[in-house]
């Protein structure tokens, strides 16, 4: 199949290229840079040097591939509730494009647990918790893109967990380790039994493909291997990775220590992957979250170097 991947040179879409073209998928690559470009091409794939604003751009490629995967999202929290209005519009561009072009195409799109009720074990036939305006205007790209499955394309979405780690920025532990190497000690919020799931993101990878592959249209996928892991476990291996002290904060001081990551530092984000396994036959098989923080601290020294 050739693919057309969005966010093909980020943390995961890097991943994704590799795994597509190791089973000899052709991948048509989304970039912002020349860099980026270079990149594609040093991986094997063809790169379109473009922006997800640029919604012909997305419609031309999509019309000419077998399958769209997209993973790019502008991360502007200024304007977050606009960034969700530009995902949505894309993955309109994208899946239109598909369905005109007919055939057996697939849309995969990304999303995430952290859009599900906090503080309960999320499933993936879960809907996003609206009574969270960051997760209502976020979430609102799932139906977006599952309703293209009455259009006749293969759609479905893979929820990435807030940690999907491996050598690189790892989502909310990268962030927590950079914190805790700025701040001197590592620390968790009361008792540190808040939880955050995770995945390795050479699964993700594979997860991506096999909804791409064969997910029948209509599904939610969770890219989950731990279903949580406490904070204060968390802090307790990045401590003693970076020899720093492990301490406990009261939740008042929460901001002053985490700043704009409060909202990461006290998440409570459990999730399941039991469908997924079930329906696609996943089997995570990279190291858990807490095996790989020696791999993530490591990443997170080079970079403040």
């Amino acid at each position: 199949m050739r693919v057309f991947i969005t966010g093909s040179t980020g943390f995961i879409g890097s991943a994704v290229v590799k795994e597509l073209l190791s089973v000899g998928h052709q991948v048509l690559g989304l970039t912002r840079s020349e860099k980026g470009v270079e990149q594609l091409k040093s991986q094997g794939a063809d790169a379109l040097h473009g922006v997800i604003e640029d919604l012909e751009v997305l419609k031309k490629a999509a019309s000419e591939c077998d399958a769209v995967i997209h993973l790019a999202f502008v991360h502007d929290f200024a304007d977050f509730v606009g960034s969700c209005a530009k995902d949505r519009a894309a993955i309109t561009a994208m899946g239109y494009a598909l369905a005109a072009a007919g055939g057996d195409r697939a849309l995969v799109i990304t999303s995430g647990t952290m859009m599900l009720a906090p503080g309960k074990l999320g499933d993936e036939d879960d809907e996003a918790d609206i009574t969270n305006l960051m997760s209502a205007a976020r979430g609102a790209s799932e139906p977006v893109c599952l309703d293209f499955a009455k259009q006749g394309v293969r759609a479905s979405v893979v929820r990435l967990p807030p940690t999907t780690h491996g050598a690189g920025t790892s989502g909310f532990t990268g962030i927590f380790v950079n914190i805790a190497l700025q701040k001197g000690v590592s620390a968790y919020v009361g008792e540190g039994q808040n939880r955050w799931c995770a995945g390795h993101r050479d699964d993700a990878a594979r997860l991506y493909r096999l909804a791409m592959e064969k997910a029948k249209p209509g599904f939610i996928f969770h890219a989950v291997a731990d279903e949580g892991v406490a904070l204060k476990d968390i802090a307790t291996e990045v401590g003693k990775q970076l020899d720093v002290p492990v301490v406990s904060i009261p939740p008042e001081k929460v901001e002053d220590h985490f700043g704009w990551f409060q909202f990461g530092a006290t998440a409570d984000n459990t999730a399941s992957s039991e469908k997924t396994r079930e329906r696609l036959g996943w089997t995570p098989t990279g190291l858990t979250l807490i095996e790989d923080v020696p791999v993530i601290v490591d990443f997170m020294k080079s970079q403040a170097a």
